[in-house]
């Protein structure tokens, strides 16, 4: 059971100190508290550990401290401001455990991109030192980067000359798409070990900024003072995020609103999601006054936490089913409340975490299957978890019902930018506009109608069909579904934060389990070694 709560009075590998409107994300990783046994983290590289204290300092600046308008991401070290992900614990690692942390270190740096797009919380990267690998990915996460220039320290994504794996899928993409570098330069920068520096990094469109060392606190500093002098403030307090607890059962997981029953031997889990009971805030003070316990923060974030421990800790379990249950009017007037006051710094972060659960529901490299029975809440964002399904089965009853809410119009996006209801109809985006706009609630035959489900069963073959269908998923090659899943959950054009996800579905999972990586005398098994790493030189 891995326990993803942190809070910055037990930091081992950050310290968040907070300046009026500017906050300092000061990188300090202790060697000597790695997430598993059996590696030590030297010069700032991190682990899951040092990436989770880092996701919950993004999301307490976002929640609990909203006077803030600038977060300084920098280094106490001075001979180091991230090495990037540590390489034995790579080495070590099992291959599901490899791409999952990589895409929850890549998760971490889109929330930090999220807050500077959706909460007016930019960010700067003070590099005091070298930079390398994932310490760059990272780098590249922030609006803007500065650059000690002391003839020594250089940025540089050094996985190709150096390891023989594929610099972090999420730096590359970055590179240029966010950045827009040229692809010569991108090419040349990618295979340099040593990294560029100086004014050729500025150049190059590798950082923003360049100063000389006895210059770069005070010019770092003056940057930010500038930003946040330009910036809103959005509300003098925030509210405070407790600690996400479950009860555990064996097998089975139990939060507020969530419920998690894995089933090892059929190598699937029932994801349970509950809506709102009782009274719920109706305005922006409503929530300020409630906080954390509002069902809307609450339920969506068990949600994330019984994905993560899905992802890390149940590596064998191949089909989600969902179930959701609840009273559909109710869930839709929370979100009605929501989107009208979504001018609420609260409300719109609310809304922002919902979409962020969403995305990493997206995101599962598990298959998914949604039951749409007679007891289903399937209404605005839980239709929005429905639909992100990768099968819909309904029952043909006067008794189910899918309803479309007011956020399914666009204030839920996907990672690649569409609505659910825009990519589940690319090919009558009028269909998909004249739902979202109209809202309708679709029961029996006219949810098949409307396209909302793939199956729509008779209520005598329902139990038969659905098992079939359960067993007949987990029977296929995990691997073959990974991949045909992450080509077809994402339709359209793709954008920077798409591609990421699908070269790490592909291109990692190639990778890592490729000889030339992690072979008996590939790059990664012979790290540290005094002999090199022998290659399959046949390009494929």
């Amino acid at each position: 059971m891995t326990d993803f709560n942190r809070h910055p009075s037990s930091y081992h590998h950050w310290q968040l100190q907070i300046d009026g409107d500017i906050a300092h994300l000061r990188m300090n990783v202790d060697p000597a508290h790695p997430f598993r046994p059996g590696y030590e983290l030297k010069l700032n590289s991190y682990d899951l550990g040092v990436d989770m204290e880092l996701a919950d300092a993004i999301q307490r600046l976002r929640f609990e401290h909203p006077e803030v308008k600038v977060v300084v991401l920098g280094s106490a070290q001075e001979r180091a401001f991230c090495a990037g992900a540590n390489i034995w614990m790579l080495a070590e690692s099992s291959h599901p455990f490899k791409v999952n942390f990589c895409k929850y270190t890549n998760e971490t740096r889109l929330s930090l991109e999220d807050a500077s797009q959706h909460s007016g919380l930019k960010s700067i990267c003070a590099v005091n030192a070298a930079c390398a690998g994932g310490g760059y990915e990272l780098a590249l996460a922030c609006d803007e980067i500065h650059l000690v220039d002391d003839n020594n320290s250089a940025v540089s994504l050094p996985e190709v000359p150096l390891l023989g794996v594929l610099p972090g899928t999420g730096g590359l993409t970055r590179l240029v798409d966010k950045r827009k570098v040229r692809r010569d330069r991108a090419d040349v920068f990618c295979t340099m070990a040593e990294g560029v520096r100086g004014k050729k990094a500025v150049a190059w469109g590798l950082v923003d900024a360049t100063w000389k060392k006895s210059q770069f606190a005070e010019k770092v500093t003056a940057r930010a003072r500038e930003l946040a002098a330009a910036l809103p403030t959005r509300a003098p307090r925030g509210v405070t995020l407790p600690p996400i607890h479950f009860r555990r059962d064996g097998d089975t997981y139990a939060w507020t609103h969530v419920r998690l029953q894995v089933e090892p031997a059929a190598r699937r889990a029932t994801l349970t999601v509950h809506g709102p009971v009782g009274e719920q805030p109706r305005d922006g003070a409503g929530y300020a006054a409630v906080g954390a316990s509002a069902w809307a923060l609450q339920c969506w974030r068990e949600l994330d936490d019984a994905l993560l421990q899905l992802r890390f800790d149940h590596e064998e379990v191949g089909l989600i089913v969902l179930q959701t249950r609840g009273d559909r009017q109710a869930l839709l007037q929370v979100e009605r409340d929501l989107a009208a006051n979504r001018s609420h710094w609260l409300c719109n972060e609310i809304l922002l975490q919902m979409a962020r659960t969403l995305r990493r529901f997206d995101l599962m490299a598990r298959s998914s299957y949604a039951l749409v029975d007679a007891d289903a809440c399937c209404a605005g964002a839980f239709l929005e978890l429905t639909l992100a399904c990768d099968r819909i089965y309904a029952l043909d009853s006067d008794r189910v019902q899918m309803a479309i809410g007011p956020l399914s119009q666009g204030l839920l996006p996907m990672s690649h930018g569409l609505s659910r209801l825009q990519n589940r109809f690319l090919a009558r985006p009028e269909h998909a506009a004249r739902l979202a706009a109209e809202m309708p609630t679709s029961t029996g035959a006219e949810i098949d109608e409307q396209g909302l489900c793939t199956y729509l069963l008779d209520p005598v073959d329902w139990d038969d069909d659905v098992r079939i269908a359960l067993e007949e998923r987990v029977s296929l090659s995990p691997d073959a579904l990974t991949g045909m899943e992450a080509s077809l959950r994402f339709g359209g054009v793709e954008n920077c934060d798409s591609k990421i996800f699908g070269r790490l579905s592909a291109w990692q999972n190639w990778i890592f389990t490729r000889p030339n990586a992690t072979g008996d005398e590939g790059a990664l098994t012979r790290y540290g070694a005094p002999e090199s790493a022998k290659f399959d030189w046949r390009r494929t």
